[in-house]
């Protein structure tokens, strides 16, 4: 059993430093790439608020495939370029959504999310998945979310690649 202590509250900074080394607890040492998803899921489920899902996406030849998650059931397989995972993907850059509805395409796995983040996860110049936090709030996510969870992704992909 692990027990991290995250900082909780209004410092960003200091939740996504604490959330970086207990990332980095949880997969040192290990290479399966499923658990080390499954853990890194469950790690920002727990500790980020207001979210209601929280996972991976794996690249399987030219399209997206669900990976490990915590949250509803979700969409299996996400073409490139489509919906927000889909062009995070497509762009490996990561997508900032205040608002999904104002989204082009956006695909409603979850009628209740408002609001997504999603980062491609890059190895080696190899896009080999990417991360997708949805909120039920607009506007949940920002720059600060959205650098945390970059560089949580950064330590996490050398730990999944294949």
């Amino acid at each position: 059993m692990y027990t991290f202590d995250i900082a909780a509250g209004e410092d960003k900074a200091a939740l996504y430093h604490d959330l970086l080394g207990a990332l980095g607890a949880l997969t040192e040492g290990e290479s399966d790439a499923v658990a080390n998803m499954a853990n890194a899921a469950a790690l920002i489920w727990e500790y980020l608020p207001d979210l209601n899902w929280a996972g991976f996406y794996r690249v399987v030849g030219d399209e997206l495939v669900l990976g490990p998650f915590q949250g509803k059931a979700a969409c299996i397989r996400i073409a490139f370029g489509k919906g927000v995972c889909g062009t995070a993907a497509a762009t490996r850059a990561t997508q900032l959504v205040p608002d999904v509805h104002a989204f082009p395409g956006h695909i409603a796995c979850d009628a209740a999310s408002e609001s997504e983040l999603v980062v491609p996860i890059v190895h080696d110049g190899r896009l080999i998945g990417v991360l997708d936090l949805d909120s039920p709030n607009k506007g949940r996510f920002d720059a600060e979310d959205a650098k945390g969870c970059e560089a949580l992704m950064a330590l996490l992909a050398p730990r999944i690649a294949a």
